[in-house]
């Protein structure tokens, strides 16, 4: 990062005055004396842009401030995580550090800076800084920026494809069509899911919604894996072994947890939704689940990828997704639920009910039956 000529003459100006008024006898002796070994052995080594006069007079400064160079710079509870933008100058960072209690005294960590010839080190990046770290660490951790990160966010309950749609503009470098490429390829058998995955192979289900920080060259396949270590650490083992006892495999589980991600409005009613189609299943009733219907018509003329509402004509739309026409679960996960759908399917609710349909206020939420009369009485009027 370029330095501040103009901002470098008046540190200089600034520092010719504290030696005139202040008199300070360490601080005149270090300007007037030739010591060039004791002042890079207490300073480091300075700049190789700096005249005679410069360098005597930055190092005469720091020489009497060498205490406050080694102590806490600035508040110690202070934390920040700062981001250089490109071609931002030392001295507005310096000046950010300030305002967050990094640093009490600006002028000091620009002047060490300065010296040392650290201030065109700036780079753009992340930094983790505190106000426990001292002038020097704060300098010299300034060297060294972490990448700049993209952050992708992917939300419950959205279809492969509506991922990939986000990645334009998102600051990733692949298409979409690399991520699409990517879901559909068998992962690595060390994945606990991967000998259930079907022939030829998608990933849906299994691309964990999370918020996802990225290096900005990071590959399709990055991400892609980065979603599926996420799903192996989210669904530990007390949640395969609920799947276990409802009588699912891990693939069916997370099948019928897309289901329940896309029925559910209200989150408290994730668990009962769950129950109503794992009863369902359990006396071989078809699951009748609308959102099935929805991904089999996949992306609509206006852009939507769940039509909604469905007319009658699309419950007679011919797939294998299609649980209307078609007993037992769906080939495959429909969506890539969340935890709180795979959750449910883990520990659905005790319930006698077998139909649900939404309220007629707008609510989102639904209201349940054990019969099909009292379903057909819960119609709206």
């Amino acid at each position: 990062m370029p330095s501040n000529r103009g901002r470098g003459c008046r540190v200089l100006a600034a520092l010719l005055a504290i030696l005139a008024v202040c008199g300070v006898a360490g601080v005149a002796s270090a300007f007037l004396l030739d010591l060039p070994a004791l002042t890079e052995e207490r300073l480091g080594p300075s700049a190789a842009n700096l005249n005679p006069i410069q360098e005597r007079l930055l190092a005469a400064y720091l020489m009497a401030r060498q205490s406050a160079l080694d102590a806490p710079a600035g508040d110690p509870a202070a934390t920040l995580e700062l981001e250089v933008n490109e071609g931002e100058m030392a001295s507005s960072v310096v000046d950010r550090l300030l305002n967050a209690g990094i640093v009490r005294d600006s002028f000091l960590l620009r002047t060490y800076l300065r010296y040392r010839g650290l201030d065109v080190g700036v780079e753009a990046g992340n930094y983790q800084l505190s106000g426990q770290m001292t002038v020097r660490e704060l300098a010299e951790a300034l060297q060294t920026a972490r990448p700049l990160e993209i952050v992708f966010v992917v939300p419950e309950g959205w279809r492969r494809e509506q991922i990939a749609e986000a990645i334009p503009g998102s600051g990733l470098t692949f298409a979409a069509d690399d991520f699409l490429a990517a879901a559909q390829t068998r992962p690595p058998a060390t994945y606990s899911f991967a000998s259930e995955l079907p022939d030829p192979p998608s990933l849906e289900g299994f691309l964990f919604p999370d918020t996802y920080h990225l290096d900005p060259e990071a590959t399709a396949l990055d991400l892609v894996l980065a979603m599926l270590d996420d799903f192996e650490r989210r669904v530990d083992p007390e949640l395969r072994l609920g799947f276990s006892q409802s009588g699912l495999s891990l693939y069916q589980a997370v099948t019928l947890a897309s289901i329940v991600e896309r029925e559910a409005i209200q989150p408290d009613e994730r668990p009962v939704i769950a129950s109503v189609f794992l009863n369902r299943l359990a006396t071989g009733m078809n699951l009748d689940a609308d959102p099935t219907i929805q991904y089999a018509l996949g992306r609509q003329p206006d852009g939507v990828w769940w039509k909604s509402p469905l007319m009658l004509d699309d419950l007679s739309f011919d797939s294998p997704y299609n649980t209307y026409l078609y007993p037992g679960l769906p080939p495959g996960p429909i969506s890539n639920p969340g935890l709180a759908s795979l959750q449910a399917v883990a520990h659905p609710a005790d319930t006698p009910y077998f139909y649900f349909r939404a309220l007629c206020d707008g609510s989102g939420r639904h209201v349940f039956a054990e019969t099909f009369e009292e379903h057909l009485g819960n119609a709206c009027p």
